[in-house]
């Protein structure tokens, strides 16, 4: 959608459920989740539209990619074995690496340098309580982000001047 005109243009046409877009930091491609092949998987296409090419070949499900800042990477939320995972992938889908693994671990969001990744981490037997974790994208580093009563859906603020 072009919010100066409020115009908008659907970009997929398949039968399948396609959400959680996010666009390359240049603005030229988009990456999305899809279960076009059957099961929940990462896709690029152009921001213009077009054939869509999936990039994410592991075993298990597949979720909220996020581009990162670099425009080098894309992390996501992993389903596999009853784990989910945070992890990390090169945009042609190449170099998958999986950061953490846990009862539930989903949301990723990029530091702005690119380096760090934050997201939501719930405790399995804890209802109702998620807190928010970091960790580098070595996958070294794993920390909780303090709060004052648990927290989700991070956000990064931009870098200050």
């Amino acid at each position: 959608m072009t919010l100066a005109s409020g115009q908008s243009r659907r970009l997929t046409s398949d039968a399948s459920i396609e959400t959680a877009p996010s666009f390359s930091p240049d603005g030229s491609q988009i990456v999305f989740e899809s279960d076009r092949s059957g099961s929940q998987q990462l896709y690029i296409m152009s921001a213009n539209g077009g054939a869509a090419k999936r990039i994410s070949f592991g075993d298990g499900r597949y979720g909220t990619p996020v581009w990162s800042p670099r425009g080098d990477m894309i992390a996501f939320t992993k389903q596999s074995k009853g784990r989910f995972h945070i992890g990390v992938m090169r945009t042609d889908g190449s170099e998958e690496r999986l950061l953490t693994a846990s009862f539930l671990d989903e949301g990723p969001t990029w530091s702005p340098n690119g380096r760090v990744i934050m997201f939501t981490r719930e405790t399995q037997g804890v209802t109702g309580k998620a807190n928010l974790y970091s960790v580098d994208i070595s996958g070294r580093n794993l920390k909780p982000v303090p709060t004052a009563s648990g927290g989700s859906d991070p956000a990064w603020s931009p870098l200050g001047k």
